[in-house]
């Protein structure tokens, strides 16, 4: 019996792996504070994983022998410096401590392109210093170092996916495509950076097929979750103005671009692809099934 908890189940990457996880046979626990969304064979829990004791009840419930842990502090544009970053940090080595005394056998958690030093032309699992640059990265890097250190006393078999830039429906407000595809959808003027940036996008979907694979898989330590392959933010943005037929919308170098902004965040993507894994999304194909999805919202 393979029987999953997947935290965060409510959140952009949790939704999404529910069915993936069904579909490679495993009994799907999902937990969320909320609502976890309505998927055939998924078990919904609600429990607050920063209640010690309320996770902990949870887990001599369920007894799950596999965690796929997306739970943390998501707010776009505040969850870089949050200090709920350090609630999330203690809250994650606690859920491993208690997973792995219930008999868990592998757990795999997503971490942050964030933990990396981004003066680097690429980003590589295996020669990239980790040097991150905010409180989130931080904090991602920690609880993965930590994990690392335990692993091997606890008995846990472990992998650590370090998503780069991701798109696609149920994204929430506040991040660039989404932002830039609500906007054209409802008919109202956006304002985006120079968008000269070069930023590795990889479709929602095939982020949480990606973890469901490495779950399933032997494959342990840090691997990057990611397409392998960069694109200027500013083709992202046209491609979105011509799928809406709204480019006219579009003030590109209407706003300035972030401060410390990397010219280039390449992601390497060797330690995914020896596990077979390929995009079931190209760009013009993942984004024009966001901008339908966001156009279905906006007549329902």
């Amino acid at each position: 019996m393979k029987r999953v908890l997947v935290t965060g189940a409510s959140g952009f990457i949790g939704r999404h792996s529910l069915r993936f996880l069904v579909e490679q046979g495993y009994e799907v626990h999902a937990v969320a504070r909320g609502a976890v969304p309505p998927t055939d064979l998924v078990t919904a829990h609600s429990c607050d994983l920063l209640d010690d004791r309320a996770t902990a009840a949870l887990i001599r419930a369920v007894r799950p022998t596999h965690l796929l842990h997306f739970a943390w502090y998501a707010i776009p544009g505040k969850f870089w410096t949050a200090p709920e970053n350090l609630d999330w940090a203690a809250a994650s080595l606690r859920l491993l401590r208690t997973f792995a005394d219930s008999g868990g056998r592998r757990a795999v958690c997503a971490g942050s392109c964030a933990e990396y030093d981004w003066s680097e032309p690429l980003l590589s699992e295996t020669t990239t210093k980790l040097a991150p640059r905010t409180l989130y990265g931080t904090a991602k890097n920690a609880v993965r170092s930590c994990l690392e250190h335990a692993a091997a006393t606890l008995g846990l078999d472990w992998a650590w996916g370090r998503v780069f830039f991701l798109y696609g429906p149920h994204e929430a407000p506040g991040r660039l495509v989404s932002d830039v595809v609500a906007a054209l959808v409802a008919g109202n003027r956006i304002a985006v950076s120079a968008g000269l940036q070069q930023r590795d996008f990889l479709h929602v979907e095939d982020v949480a097929r990606s973890f469901v694979t490495v779950l399933d898989s032997d494959l342990q330590g840090a691997l990057n979750i990611a397409a392998g392959r960069t694109v200027a933010v500013r083709d992202v943005v046209e491609r979105i103005g011509a799928l809406t037929g709204r480019a006219e919308l579009i003030d590109i170098g209407g706003r300035a671009a972030p401060p410390h902004d990397p010219a280039a965040l390449a992601a390497g993507i060797d330690r995914l692809t020896t596990l077979g894994f390929t995009p079931r999304y190209d760009l013009t194909a993942g984004l024009a099934q966001t901008v339908e999805w966001w156009r279905s919202r906006a007549g329902a």
